[in-house]
Order: structure tokens, then sequence, then C-alpha cells
């Protein structure tokens, strides 16, 4: 979102494989010991992927990523939920227990969490529904709501980059998903 709207703020990357994210000075700043998180100027934390979008997005409403009327809002906003939900979550069940790096820690936050290794298969049943879906609901649209690049595209793009940290690339029988992918690549110049 922040390159699509041209917006350069101070960051810092948490690494997750190292665990930083448990960190007592990272826990500091959220204490539920996930990312990302938005330290504001007056104190504030948001630590919630579509608040940070949204307030963002009302901080620089040029080329708002959130639509242009409250019934394209609200279906952006249901769609960065389900991608959630149905693509991010699945990647992440995969990731999180099998990956040494996430041991007792299967789940974010602070709680340690057992791996449960069958849950891995599930992850990956979850990602190919998810591929399927997504090749549907892109049929005949650039777009996933309204007629231009919404944070519902820029979250689809970032979950679909995200499979690839379980070697999950987009299927040869999802050409209308890997075609929206790789034009979305070029947007955003990777």
């Amino acid at each position: 979102m922040l390159k699509h709207k041209g917006i350069d703020i101070d960051s810092e990357q948490v690494d997750l494989m190292k665990g930083e994210q448990m960190s007592g000075e990272y826990s500091k700043i959220n204490p539920l010991c996930t990312v990302p998180a938005l330290q504001l100027d007056n104190g504030d934390t948001l630590c919630d992927a579509i608040a940070i979008s949204l307030y963002i997005d009302d901080q620089f409403p040029e080329k708002s990523v959130f639509g242009a009327n409250a019934l394209e809002r609200a279906k952006i906003v249901a769609w960065c939920q389900r991608l959630y939900v149905d693509g991010l979550a699945a990647v992440a069940e995969v990731l999180r227990n099998t990956n040494p790096a996430f041991k007792d820690r299967a789940l974010p936050g602070p709680v340690a969490v057992p791996q449960i290794a069958e849950l891995e298969e599930r992850g990956n049943l979850r990602i190919t529904a998810f591929y399927q879906t997504m090749e549907k609901e892109l049929q005949n649209r650039q777009y996933l709501v309204g007629e231009s690049l919404s944070q519902a595209d820029i979250d689809l793009y970032a979950v679909l980059g995200f499979c690839n940290w379980v070697k999950r690339d987009i299927p040869e029988d999802c050409p209308v998903l890997r075609a929206w992918f790789d034009t979305m690549k070029q947007h955003f110049g990777e």
C-alpha cells in the first residue's frame, strides 16, 4: 500500500524467523507480539494490518485504496478479512506448523503453542482451495472490487507472495490468477 501510494515512512523490519517479535523491546510496542505494528507520533500503536491500512489511507487520501464510497469501502474491508482468513491463515498454518523457527510458536502471540504436524496437510488443502476460489473470482475482472486497485488487491498480492514461503506457487490450472499476479508484479516493480 505504501509503495502504491508513494508514501515513505520510517520502518523497522521484525524478523519472525529469529523471534524478534518476542523480544522485550518489541513487546513494549506491541504486547501481542504480532506484526505489523504502527507506532504513531502521539504514542498510540495500531497492531492490525487492516486497521493500519485504513488509518494510513485516511491520513494520505490521495489514491485511496478503500474505494470511492461507503459500499466500496465495505466490500474492500470484507475482502481484506476474507483474504486473511482464507489465504494468509492457510499459509500460516503450514509455515507455523512445519518451520523449526516457529517451534512452540504455532500461533502468533506471547503464548507458547506447540506445532501440530497434521496441520500442514490441512493448510495445504486450504491453499489449494484458496487458489481455485481466487481463479473464479478474478474471471472477467481486473480488480477484486470496483474499477481500480484497492487494498483487497494489495492484500491478495501479499498473500500470493506469502505462498512462496511454503513453496506453493500458483498452479498451472489457475491461468487467470497467474496472469493477475504477473500484472501486479509489474505494477509494484518486482
